[in-house]
């Protein structure tokens, strides 16, 4: 859950996140040296004399082809890796269908017999004392912990974008469209998260609401809410 004088990203809860969040502070670093290497080339150049030799050097020419490259190598591979992993997706213990509407989602568990519900953002003037304003919904998303679930999502009238920072999770749902993709919730807690897409007068008001339980809560939970 993030606060207001958060300044990095949320706690990581799923493995993936975990490696996006590695991957901003290798990229940071990289940046990092970026930054020192011109602003040592700058101070060096205001401060010292210009030579012929210092401009027209065919070895600096090459290191600033070279060093380039070099960068971008160092940047794309593990990107790339991390790419790969957000789209494998094997063998799902669950398989859950998330639909977005104006303004509000409809959650099928598509592996459980007739366990659909629609899930509102609660009113401020509903809201239980100790709740988050504008992210509490009157139906959660129940997953099993330790287990991949694999999120089908789609819309029924305009863009959504169903995302969860702390699970690493952000994925569009377009009318007419199937996009898919996959989590595994490493330990147990609740996460919220918000439609990314601009979808109308109400697009802040349809929060997304995930917890994460015991494999023995949840089947406990499943019997107990399906018709």
């Amino acid at each position: 859950m993030a606060n207001h004088s958060q300044f990095n990203f949320q706690d990581a809860s799923s493995p993936i996140m975990e490696e996006l969040m590695g991957f901003h502070d290798h990229a940071l670093m990289v940046a990092l040296a970026i930054c020192s290497l011109v602003l040592y080339l700058l101070t060096h150049m205001l401060t010292e004399k210009l030579s012929s030799s210092t401009v027209d050097a065919q070895e600096i020419e090459l290191v600033w082809t070279i060093l380039p490259a070099m960068v971008l190598i160092m940047l794309a591979l593990p990107s790339l890796r991390i790419l790969y992993m957000m789209d494998e997706i094997n063998e799902p213990d669950l398989t859950l269908k998330a639909i977005g509407h104006q303004w509000y989602w409809t959650y099928e568990y598509t592996d459980l017999k007739d366990l659909t519900f629609d899930s509102y953002m609660i009113p401020t003037s509903d809201l239980p004392l100790g709740h988050f304003r504008l992210l509490e919904v009157d139906h959660r998303v129940v997953v099993p912990m330790s287990s991949t679930i694999r999120v089908i999502v789609t819309a029924d009238d305009v863009l959504h974008s169903w995302a969860v920072p702390s699970l690493g999770v952000k994925t569009d749902a377009i009318p007419g469209r199937l996009n898919q993709t996959s989590f595994l919730a490493s330990r147990p807690g609740v996460f919220y998260g918000q439609c990314s897409e601009i979808c109308g007068a109400n697009h802040s008001f349809m929060p997304i609401v995930v917890e994460s339980t015991p494999l023995a809560n949840f089947e406990n939970w499943s019997s107990t809410t399906a018709p």
